[in-house]
């Protein structure tokens, strides 16, 4: 079955690109990323590309969001430099979009074939960590039944 589609923000394909082209240079930064706040603004950001590993564009999307007071992201796409185009987010970058944005849309596909996607549909039963976390409180005791009145 395939997953259905919702509308494509082109608006944020071509700021992700835009930053893509113009910021990404040489081997350390080679992603960018972009998304639409809840409020309509776009966050951009670049990858930091290290031997040892270091964030793809996405996660450093989410860091500068926060350090912007957005902490409700729509939807995001990640673009390639070299005018790659739309890249998929990694693995890691679905289980932490999923993880902080359960209800996040997310850009993929190439060419004509551009469309956006839950995040739920690019990590089919997945793990979600809030699900999967102990309460520091144990839950109160129900309250007792309130009297009818006098009897």
């Amino acid at each position: 079955m395939t997953p259905p589609t919702h509308h494509v923000d082109h608006e944020l394909i071509q700021a992700a690109a835009h930053v893509a082209r113009t910021r990404c240079q040489g081997d350390n930064h080679t992603m960018a990323a972009a998304a639409r706040a809840r409020d309509g603004r776009i966050v951009t950001a670049v990858n930091a590309y290290h031997f040892t590993g270091g964030p793809c564009a996405e996660l450093v999307l989410i860091g500068t969001a926060a350090a912007q007071g957005v902490y409700e992201l729509d939807t995001i796409v990640a673009v390639g430099d070299r005018d790659r185009g739309v890249v998929p987010p990694c693995g890691r970058c679905r289980q932490v979009l999923l993880d902080y944005f359960p209800a996040l849309d997310v850009i993929i596909g190439a060419g004509d074939r551009v469309r956006t996607v839950a995040i739920t549909d690019l990590l089919p039963e997945s793990y979600v960590w809030a699900d999967h976390q102990l309460d520091t409180e144990p839950p109160a005791p129900p309250a007792p039944p309130e009297p009818h009145g006098k009897d």
